[in-house]
């Protein structure tokens, strides 16, 4: 009989390397998602194929015997260079870094990155959330998505993801008895989130044209993302751009408080270097460009 047929079978190794780690079957069968039943018949199996007891069994659990001890350290050994040669074999996951603002982060991209390494387990994707704008080259980055408006330079390629159109939004509940659209004299008692684009103004000259009333008060975020987080807790009426708030508005988490469009120039964009277009980019490129169209 040849040494390679001579082996015991695959499932009762592991099913003995493991208990032997964790010296209880339970444990082992947890591990390796079977019956603790089928681990004790693996072991008693082995046992039985090599004529020698592996395990004592105690009263507060397992404890190996001097064979199998000695057994033990080298199925773990081999079951350790078959798991590195393996790994060899795999090809590593290829890196792509792409910079967005923290409110994209938070309020787009982050719900859908299931989304992404299902479409592409092969790609270590890495998120850098940051308001300035970075370098592709000093900072690493193959992509980016920024407001702006082109041309972005010859060296860059700029794919259009969101038009700017803000909405006014707040927490269905902001205003018992009083159904949204807002007109002036609600408004004028609610509390008006602002961010550092302070749109606010603009916003309100094109809602209501020639409005008498005292603007409302407002409290002041760094971030759009910090102000939509206080519209959702019922704190007041926050401005966005609508594909950030398109799930809370869908999920009934959030209302449009006025029925006002604004539209700008500085629509949204994705960015890469045309130095820097390796596969694993392009084909993270395209994941967000399929995403956003509608």
């Amino acid at each position: 009989m040849s040494r390679r047929t001579a082996l015991p079978p695959l499932n009762a190794l592991r099913a003995f390397e493991a208990a032997g780690r964790h010296l209880t079957f339970r444990a082992a069968a947890d591990e390796l998602g079977v019956t603790q039943g089928a681990v004790a018949q693996h072991v008693r199996g082995l046992e039985a194929q090599m004529g020698l007891r592996m395990f004592l069994r105690e009263a507060r659990g397992l404890s190996l015997t001097e064979e199998g001890r000695a057994y033990h350290a080298a199925v773990s050994q081999a079951f350790a260079q078959l798991s590195e040669a393996t790994a060899r074999l795999r090809p590593a996951p290829e890196h792509v870094t792409i910079s967005v603002t923290p409110t994209f982060a938070s309020k787009w991209l982050i719900p859908r990155l299931p989304g992404f390494g299902t479409a592409h387990p092969e790609i270590d994707l890495r998120v850098m959330a940051t308001e300035r704008v970075t370098s592709f080259h000093s900072d690493g980055i193959d992509l980016a998505v920024r407001q702006g408006e082109p041309p972005f330079g010859a060296s860059i390629r700029a794919d259009p993801l969101f038009r700017q159109e803000i909405l006014a939004v707040c927490a269905p509940d902001m205003t018992p008895g009083i159904a949204p659209p807002f007109g002036p004299e609600t408004l004028s008692a609610l509390t008006l989130l602002h961010d550092t684009h302070n749109l606010w103004p603009r916003y309100l000259r094109e809602a209501f044209p020639g409005m008498r009333a005292a603007h409302p008060r407002g409290i002041r975020f760094s971030q759009t993302t910090l102000g939509l987080d206080a519209a959702l807790a019922g704190q007041g009426v926050a401005l966005a751009s609508q594909f950030l708030v398109d799930r809370d508005l869908a999920a009934g988490r959030l209302v449009q408080a006025m029925g006002h469009v604004l539209r700008g120039r500085r629509d949204f964009y994705l960015l890469a270097s045309r130095s820097r277009m390796s596969p694993a980019t392009a084909a993270a490129r395209d994941w967000p460009l399929v995403q956003a169209d509608p």
